[in-house]
């Protein structure tokens, strides 16, 4: 089954919570590849604290890196190159028909060594990729970036998860990219299980027919 491939238009807007949110609803696998930064815990630790269903296996990271940094840097700390093949061979070796998260490290820009970045893992896996995009001042420009560089690549991508809600301005920006809005996330004070459960419960039906040939509700 084709992976689902979080990234998203920078750092800090929310991939994790996303992630959890869409893991719940798909009751999918998840995995993180490459995860930079371990003092204050892992977004796999994240992610497992935040959902309820019991079907998910998520798997260890193939890279964990210490230094909170860009991966490249991280990984050079510890005298490491990530090797996009690596991960492909590794994603190829776990490949069931369960559907599968896959949480990416900041945005599509980011370095993984000296020649490749992180869109070069989502064409690499032949996932679809879904963007998401927080809501704050400067957000259009790099949303709009973000969908540029999706383009000139040929990256498929499912659709925008909006976070926060800052102005309303979410239905320009599918206007103007051209990729649809799968759904939006208002400000939320608290990340918790019970946050998770209450999204995935509102949009469960929209994802699972989106992404599920056979849609399975929670409990069958």
């Amino acid at each position: 089954m084709q992976p689902l491939f979080i990234s998203g238009i920078g750092t800090g807007i929310g991939k994790t919570f996303v992630s959890a949110v869409l893991t719940e609803i798909l009751q999918a696998d998840y995995w993180k590849p490459v995860q930079a930064g371990i003092e204050e815990g892992t977004d796999k630790q994240t992610v497992r604290s935040l959902i309820s269903n019991t079907q998910t296996i998520i798997h260890p990271e193939i890279y964990l890196l210490k230094l909170p940094a860009s991966p490249h840097i991280a990984a050079r700390q510890e005298n490491i190159r990530i090797s996009t093949g690596r991960i492909a061979d590794a994603f190829d070796a776990m490949k069931t028909d369960r559907p599968m998260i896959v949480e990416g490290a900041g945005g599509l820009m980011v370095p993984l060594n000296e020649s490749e970045f992180v869109i070069d893992l989502v064409k690499k896996m032949n996932a679809k990729l879904i963007l998401v995009s927080r809501n704050y001042l400067g957000s259009i420009n790099h949303s709009l970036l973000t969908a540029e560089i999706c383009r000139n690549r040929g990256v498929q991508v499912a659709g925008w998860v909006f976070n926060d809600q800052f102005m309303d301005y979410e239905s320009e920006i599918v206007s103007w990219t051209g990729f649809p809005a799968l759904f939006s996330i208002p400000f939320l004070k608290n990340i918790s299980r019970e946050s998770v459960s209450g999204e995935a419960s509102i949009h469960g039906d929209k994802i699972r027919s989106l992404f599920l040939e056979s849609p399975a509700h929670p409990g069958e």
